[in-house]
This record gives structure tokens, C-alpha cells and sequence, in this order.
């Protein structure tokens, strides 16, 4: 037996009053996940627990069966293993976006999802400007990108910039939370502010303007951590594993958890992404790999755009350019495939924000009898036959260990 995972990145909604009081995956025409559905078993999976931040990062360690309590030190790190940076164990290590500022207020958090070529250049004139033999910018994808500072104290309270879209910037900066971290704090909001500074009127940013796009004009620090220790899928389960994703995170995860990471051309984390390069790569993956991990980001940045038609059409697009082409496919494999679609969390268009809301998800075992449910979305799979599972519950049930 062989496993993939299909990860819609926040596809998850709650119910919506100009949908009819539905969600968007209940609205959403997509056949191709429903037939999985009504083929398979399903239920809703609490990734998060409630006690921590229900972020991609906590998230997608829980997919892969990790205890979160144990292994989670931030998003930056698991970016950092994907660009390939060194890290001491004493390297405080976190995500840095680049953002948009308007009116003193945070209006996004992606820079109008600023090019990684146009990011290269203001990463490269930050650390000409701030970096020196303890601080050091490193460029990302986009607007993700990371920051290290050697020595730093992680005793700090942050907020991430797509949870508090309008607010003021200065009412969400850098909180220590003890007198540890004080001085940590200190220096990140420092560059934060000097940031502004030197970015206001950098050439990127005014052509940026004059082509009627969000500047990016200011960094923002969040989810910081130390290089973890964690065991790797191997080591854990016994079964090799490959990922695909257009982003760092889940790259970066992939790499600690001992997965080969497979790039594809055309992957962007947005809804133009190249669905049917990822469909054509995950079924290529599973020849030689017992787990093949496919993650899509797009319906979750609709999600924190708070832009409902966009999220339906990228699910929509999910469905029909990667689902259903995985599935003609791996029917011709010699293997048996077991295909699972689930959310890492939820990504509520009117909350714009992530929550620990439980997920749908539908595990396809063809050995296996189906359960009653008809429908993949929110509600129907409440009534499913796994109930409601846990953190490392939903990998263990999947590989036929619980």
C-alpha cells in the first residue's frame, strides 16, 4: 500500500450569509473530491490543539504525525531548512514578510504579493543597511522571507500580520514576554521601524506604486524559534516520503522530516499555480516513494484576503486541475493507493485569520468499505465514520497504526 496526501492549505470555511448560510466547499462545484468522498471514510480532524496557535506550521507537523508539543520552534525554522540556511542551536530564527503599511496601519500582509525577484532586491539593500555580525536577512519566496539573530531570547509575543489586517502597527509590535526578553525585543522592533525608513522610497517600491501596486515598505517579525530536534518519517513510521509545495514551510518540513522535496515548475502558492504540474509529479512520486505529500496554498490565501469567489474558484480549481487527475492516474499504478484530502486548519473568509475550528477529511482506502457520507464539506463530514480525531491521531489512522 502506498499514501498521498492532498492538502488544501485552509480550504476550511464557516457558514456565510451571502451563500445561503453555507460554506464555501459546500457551495463549490467540485466532483472530483465528492466521488473520493462518497468512495472513502470520513470526519473532522482537531489538527491544533487549542492551547496553541492554529498556524500552518503547528498544522502540517500534526498532519505528519509529530507530537507539536515537543518538535514545534516556529514557522522561520522549517523556512530556514527549506533555504538551505546554517543554524547554530543559539540562532533565534523567524519569519520575516515583507508588508504593506497604509495610514500607519498594516493593510496586508503579503505586500500585494510582491515578486521574490522585487523582494531580492529590498532583502539585499536591508542587509546592506542592518545586518551585521549577529543579524541577517534571508530571502524567501514572495513576500516570505527570514530573519536570524544570533544569541537572541524567545521570550517575545507576536503578532502575525495576516491576523490583524487594519489595525494600527505600532498596537502590535514586539511584546516581550518576560524581562528575558526585553533586549530581543527591542532590537526587532528597532528594525521594524528603520525599515520603514529605508524602504519608503526605494526604487522597487515607487515603481511598485506607479504601476498602482501595494509598496512593500516594512518588515514584520512573528513565529520565532530554535533549530528543532524531531525524528524523521522514516524513523517514525518506516516508509519513505516525497512533498510539493510552492512554499518554504512545508518544504522546510519536508527536509527535517527526512521527505525528498520535489519542485515543479510554475508552483506559486496562488490560485494560477500549476495544479496539473503537481497532479503529474505527486503520481511520478509515488513510483518510488511510499508517502507522497501534496500541498496547495491557494484557498488559503483567499482565505486571508477575505475574497469568497476566489476561494470557491480555487477550490473549484483544485478539484478539476489536480484531484481528478491524480485520481485517473493512480488507478493505473500497480500499487494500491490510499488517497487522503483534508485542511491543515481553517482559513474563514470573514475572519481572514486561522482558527482551530475542526477540518473535514476523507481517507480513500480501496480495501476498505465507505462510510454513509456523500458530500465533502463541514457539516456532512461530522456525520462520518471516524468522528472527531486528534493531532497525531489522523496519520497513524491513515498508515493503518491506530
Amino acid at each position: 500500500m502506498k499514501y498521498i496526501i492532498i492538502l488544501g492549505d485552509g480550504m476550511a470555511d464557516r457558514k456565510i450569509a451571502s451563500l445561503g448560510n453555507k460554506t464555501p466547499l459546500m457551495v463549490a462545484d467540485i466532483p472530483a473530491i465528492d466521488n473520493i468522498c462518497r468512495l472513502g471514510r470520513t470526519g473532522l480532524y482537531q489538527s491544533v490543539p487549542l492551547d496553541m496557535p492554529p498556524g500552518s506550521e503547528v498544522a502540517n507537523l500534526a498532519v505528519l504525525g509529530y507530537d507539536v508539543r515537543k518538535v514545534y520552534e516556529g514557522r522561520g525554522v522549517l523556512e530556514a531548512a527549506s533555504l538551505g540556511i546554517p543554524l547554530d542551536q543559539n540562532d533565534l530564527t523567524m519569519r520575516c514578510n515583507l508588508i504593506c503599511i497604509e495610514n500607519g496601519k498594516i493593510k496586508n500582509h503579503s505586500a500585494g504579493h510582491i515578486s521574490t525577484q522585487e523582494s531580492a532586491v529590498l532583502i539585499d539593500y536591508l542587509n546592506e543597511h542592518l545586518a551585521d555580525d549577529l543579524i541577517r536577512f534571508y530571502t524567501g519566496f514572495s513576500f516570505r522571507h527570514v530573519l536570524v539573530v544570533k544569541g537572541g531570547n524567545n521570550d517575545l509575543k507576536f503578532t502575525p500580520p495576516h491576523d490583524v489586517p487594519g489595525t494600527p502597527f505600532r498596537d502590535v509590535m514586539i511584546i516581550p514576554s518576560s524581562p528575558k526578553g526585553e533586549k530581543t525585543a527591542q532590537v526587532l522592533n528597532k528594525l521594524i521601524l528603520k525599515s520603514q525608513e529605508l524602504l519608503q522610497d526605494h526604487p522597487v517600491n515607487l515603481q511598485r506604486i506607479k504601476a498602482g501596486k501595494d509598496p512593500a515598505n516594512s518588515v514584520w517579525f512573528w513565529s520565532s524559534g530554535y533549530k528543532p530536534r524531531m525524528n524523521t518519517l522514516p524513523e517514525n513510521f518506516g516508509i519513505s516520503g516525497a512533498v510539493i509545495s510552492a512554499v518554504d514551510i512545508i518544504k522546510g518540513l519536508g527536509i527535517l522530516a527526512g521527505m525528498d522535496v520535489i519542485e515543479v515548475e510554475g508552483a506559486t502558492g496562488l490560485s494560477d499555480t500549476n495544479y496539473e504540474g503537481k497532479a503529474e509529479a505527486a503520481v511520478e512520486a509515488l513510483k518510488n516513494h511510499d508517502l507522497v505529500y501534496v500541498h496547495v496554498e491557494a484557498t488559503d490565501e483567499a482565505g486571508h484576503a477575505g475574497d469568497i469567489e476566489l476561494k470557491i474558484k480555487s477550490l473549484e480549481y483544485l478539484d478539476s486541475r489536480l484531484v481528478k487527475l491524480i485520481f485517473n492516474q493512480v488507478k493505473k499504478l500497480d500499487d494500491e493507493i490510499t488517497i487522503a484530502i483534508l485542511p491543515d486548519h481553517s482559513t474563514p473568509c470573514e475572519v481572514r485569520s486561522h482558527t482551530h475550528d475542526p477540518v473535514p477529511f476523507i481517507i480513500y482506502d480501496p480495501q476498505k468499505a465507505a462510510d454513509s457520507v456523500q458530500k465533502y464539506d463541514e457539516v456532512s463530514c461530522k456525520k462520518g465514520s471516524f468522528g472527531l480525531v486528534k493531532e497525531d491521531e489522523f496519520i497513524r489512522i491513515l498508515l493503518g497504526k491506530l
